[in-house]
């Protein structure tokens, strides 16, 4: 062999071993991607497992007792809106929308004090069926219902503890119209049944 054709050799040679470090460093690249490890089992043969990622641990959503709902400058009258937060308090969220879905209808009326006309109904004199209002309460308390489910609340355990009325800034008067605009703020919260004596719930 002539000097020429060793030179041609040795630098083929000396490619191919380029090439094939090449290679493995792409496979070494690929393999911190997967996040693979090798692992020899007791007969020595390579085995490749996957590298668990690690689990990020999410916050429980504390449990609450409370729910709110507020209702700001809305078009109604203060003396309605009161009448009708004493009328469902003390009620779960569910019969409070059904008993102002009845007055809606004309079927049941809230008590009102004053010189009212007498209505049927259980333990009530004079009463009215504010039915604008009890729009506006009905979609306050479908937002508090919302609420109660959110904080982790038991809708049947949960009562309507509070329901407060204020004056809202009104505007001017017009044309010897009165616009009328009140604030409200119902409250929700959860009680533990009672056991009578007898152990039953009630």
């Amino acid at each position: 062999m002539t000097e020429q054709k060793m030179i041609e050799e040795k630098n083929k040679n000396e490619k191919k071993a380029e090439v094939k470090l090449v290679e493995t460093k792409k496979e070494v690249k690929a393999e911190d991607v997967k996040n693979e490890i090798k692992v020899e089992n007791s007969a020595g043969e390579e085995v490749k497992t996957e590298e668990k990622k690690p689990e990020i641990k999410k916050d429980k959503v504390s449990k609450k007792d409370e729910a709110f709902a507020k209702g700001e400058n809305l078009h109604a009258s203060k003396k309605h809106c009161m009448y009708i937060c004493s009328f469902i308090k003390g009620k779960k969220i569910d019969d409070a929308i059904k008993d102002l879905e009845d007055v809606m209808k004309f079927k049941q009326a809230v008590p009102f004090k004053g010189e009212i006309p007498h209505r049927k109904g259980k333990v009530m004199m004079s009463g009215r069926y504010p039915v604008k209002v009890s729009e506006i309460i009905v979609s306050m308390l479908k937002g508090l219902k919302g609420n109660v489910i959110a904080n982790g609340m038991d809708l049947e355990r949960t009562r309507i503890s509070e329901g407060i009325s204020n004056w809202a800034s009104r505007p001017a008067k017009s044309g010897g119209r009165r616009f009328k605009r009140t604030h409200v703020v119902l409250k929700a919260r959860e009680f533990e049944e009672k056991k009578t004596k007898m152990g039953a719930k009630k």
